[in-house]
């Protein structure tokens, strides 16, 4: 009898659902193909709302965690940074959700939202601290910027080839290469939720 596929839910806003993109070039379509042509048997649920904040993640953690779910992947933060909302906010809504995963005994892997400049560098540095500090305190398998793949030399905004015109949101190709990148280490996720 064949194994099951592991299950991974990916928590996330517009970046996870795919938003302005068609469906098969969104961002877990690309990483579950991906993951698939590296032999990985695995469903990547996608549990991205446009528009949602850590608050609104946290709102259907829960719900999202169904009995299936094997693995959690967490993408919130960047409609926090849209929005200016405090730092302390976001990290206690990240804390929370990474809460109820461990509570369930579900390996997690937190991606990193890096903060822009505008609301100064004091927002910016609390903001940016949740991430890795929050990783390490859960235990969480960490990748740090989800945009990073698409940063070219030291540039500290992504390439515009690689986005929408509306600068926010990865392009089909600029998606393909974050999932090149950010792969890897979802494979990780997946061999932990395979040892649960």
């Amino acid at each position: 009898m064949a194994a099951e596929p592991v299950v991974i839910a990916a928590l996330g806003d517009s970046l996870t659902q795919g938003y302005g993109l068609p469906r098969k070039d969104g961002f877990v379509p690309q990483l579950e193909n991906w993951l698939k042509a590296q032999g990985e048997d695995v469903r990547i649920l996608n549990a991205g709302v446009s528009g949602d904040t850590t608050a609104g993640g946290l709102s259907r953690i829960d719900w999202t965690l169904t009995p299936d779910v094997q693995g959690l992947i967490v993408i919130l933060g960047g409609n926090d940074l849209l929005r200016g909302i405090d730092p302390a906010t976001s990290r206690a809504n990240i804390a929370a959700i990474l809460k109820v995963a461990n509570n369930r005994e579900l390996p997690v892997m937190l991606v990193g939202m890096p903060a822009p400049g505008n609301f100064g560098s004091d927002y910016m540095a609390q903001f940016d601290a949740i991430y890795p500090e929050l990783s390490k305190k859960y235990g969480t398998l960490f990748f740090a910027n989800f945009f990073s793949p698409l940063l070219e030399g030291s540039a500290k905004i992504p390439a515009r080839k690689y986005m929408q015109a509306d600068g926010i949101h990865p392009n089909a190709a600029g998606v393909g290469v974050i999932v090149e990148v950010i792969g890897p280490v979802v494979q990780s996720l997946i061999s932990l939720a395979r040892e649960r």
